[in-house]
């Protein structure tokens, strides 16, 4: 049985399992031959995205390693907008593509906002229409595609039809108008009858190898009873192509030597080597990445905003932290060097490293504690740079509405900054340093539940009688005179200076305080229990 859901609805499972035996695997890939598969003349690579949604953690990674092995092997990274769907389109998503990868450093060499003018572009899809129509009519000149003029209604038809076959086919088209004769498309034409350009697809797709599955051979799940054909669309009605025409010319076009995309792909590879065989043109290699996941082994999705970059950036994630987290997923750094290093790699660094032996199949689930992880240790490294620390400082202070002085944040921060995961952290878990604490707050009523107030009033009371200097006698005094355990008097001295927010030493709050404020605010929590 097939394991590869997106596979497994559309590839014959006597092919596969062929390949299954052959192996001795459970999995639908040929035995990868342990060969070195990483380039050693300069690739030329892309990032292809669609503008119907928001770029996420899937698609980022997807054009982290295609710049990786470009600028690994000295080659040149491009990206170029599938915007051929127009229905599909969402506002703000083209933008949102350059901002995102613009946020996270991956620089292209070509695209859109850059060298649109070279021999190799337009960039945009949608500004490369008049291509797709020539190369669509060699292929009608060659007798590899025919025009096809079925309607909606006949071509939903097909496909109930073959749906309900026993057993189904993945593929419904009948061949009907591949063989009009040339007199009865003349005078369709003449009507103005609206068509589409279809593929004459092979009777056997050819093998490809795949730089990280192996040699695959896929071919559609058929039923021998009644032939139907796969014949994919290539230019639609509008005149505008589909993904399999405009994806085969433009990376023939642009000279793209390396394609790394996502394994949901690789049902469509087979149609794309027909085309390069039709037009007569080489492939590029291709590599398959596995998915990504959520926990709940769902697919990211742009469309439902799961984990979208920028979103992301929002959180208080930091570009280096992000790219060093969607490296991981599918790529393994030396073994040695990863527990040196503890898997913090910078974008130089992955640079140097990266290669394409290293790739790991699989899908692999996304979880955000790492994620945090590398955050934390990237933040820790900028609060340690004089220049991005007073970056960071403007950040905050904007976030809080510059309402207080930048100085007293950076000497907050210079304390507490350590024990942040994200700068967003730093208004809600240390507000108390410019705020009075909020008695209403649930670490308040927390507190007050599980303490006897009537001691707690004592501490404070005695609290204010004594001298800030040294705050470990102070705290031995108060054990000593008033018979009550350290910890209460830590949690009470906490629930009066900070709301019982953790997270500062006792001592340094009160440095950072000041004696005037600690005094103000032991008597405001002595009035509030009063």
């Amino acid at each position: 049985m097939l394991k590869h859901k997106a596979l497994s609805r559309f590839y014959s499972t006597k092919k596969i399992t062929k390949s299954i035996l052959t192996n001795n695997t459970k999995s639908i890939f040929s035995k990868k031959p342990i060969i070195d598969v990483h380039p050693k003349t300069p690739a030329r690579t892309r990032f292809a995205p669609s503008p119907t949604g928001f770029l996420h953690m899937g698609s980022l990674r997807t054009a982290l390693y295609n710049y990786l092995l470009a600028k690994n092997t000295g080659g040149q990274f491009l990206l170029r907008l599938e915007d051929t769907d127009q229905n599909r389109l969402v506002k703000g998503a083209e933008q949102n593509i350059y901002d995102s990868l613009r946020w996270c450093n991956l620089e292209y060499d070509e695209g859109p906002e850059k060298n649109n003018n070279t021999e190799m572009g337009p960039y945009r899809q949608s500004d490369r229409s008049k291509i797709y129509q020539e190369h669509a009519q060699k292929l009608l000149d060659t007798g590899h595609a025919y025009r096809c003029f079925c309607s909606k209604e006949r071509l939903d038809g097909l496909r109930e039809s073959a749906q309900r076959l026993k057993p189904p086919t993945t593929v419904s088209y009948d061949r009907k108008c591949a063989h009009l004769h040339e007199k009865d498309i003349q005078n369709l034409l003449k009507e103005g009858k609206e068509f589409t350009i279809r593929l004459r697809s092979p009777a056997k797709y050819p093998p490809f190898e795949d730089l990280l599955h192996g040699k695959l051979d896929m071919q559609p799940q058929v039923n021998p009873s009644e032939i139907r054909y796969d014949d994919p669309i290539l230019l639609k009605s509008d005149g505008l192509p589909t993904y399999h025409l405009a994806n085969v010319v433009d990376d023939h076009m642009m000279k793209i030597t390396h394609v790394i995309r996502g394994e949901e792909w690789l049902p469509s590879t087979p149609k794309h080597m027909a085309l390069y065989e039709a037009f007569g043109w080489n492939a590029p290699k291709f590599i398959h990445i596995p998915l990504l996941t959520t926990i709940a082994e769902k697919k990211l999705s742009k469309r439902k905003g799961d984990a979208s970059v920028m979103a992301l950036q929002k959180k208080g994630i930091l570009p280096e932290a992000l790219i060093n987290f969607s490296a991981l997923f599918g790529w393994s750094p030396p073994r040695k060097l990863s527990i040196e290093k503890h898997d913090c790699f910078s974008l130089e660094e992955l640079v140097k490293l990266f290669n394409l032996n290293h790739l790991t199949k699989g899908n692999a689930k996304v979880d955000e504690k790492k994620l945090f992880f590398f955050n934390k240790h990237y933040l820790g490294l900028r609060l340690d740079d004089p220049i991005k620390f007073q970056e960071i400082v403007e950040d905050i202070s904007n976030s809080m509405n510059n309402k207080y002085p930048k100085e007293k944040i950076g000497g907050v921060l210079n304390v507490v900054g350590k024990s942040l995961t994200t700068i967003n952290e730093f208004p809600v878990n240390f507000y108390y340093f410019f705020e009075k604490p909020d008695f209403d707050s649930e670490q308040v009523l927390h507190f007050k539940k599980n303490h006897d107030l009537e001691k707690v009033k004592l501490i404070l009371a005695e609290f204010k009688q004594l001298d800030l200097e040294n705050v470990e006698r102070i705290v031995d005094h108060l054990v000593n005179t008033l018979n009550v355990p350290k910890k209460l008097v830590f949690e009470s001295l906490r629930f009066a200076l900070a709301g019982s927010m953790p997270g500062t030493k006792l001592p340094i709050l009160i440095q950072l305080l000041g004696k005037q404020e600690v005094m103000f605010r032991t008597q405001e929590a002595l009035d509030h229990l009063s």
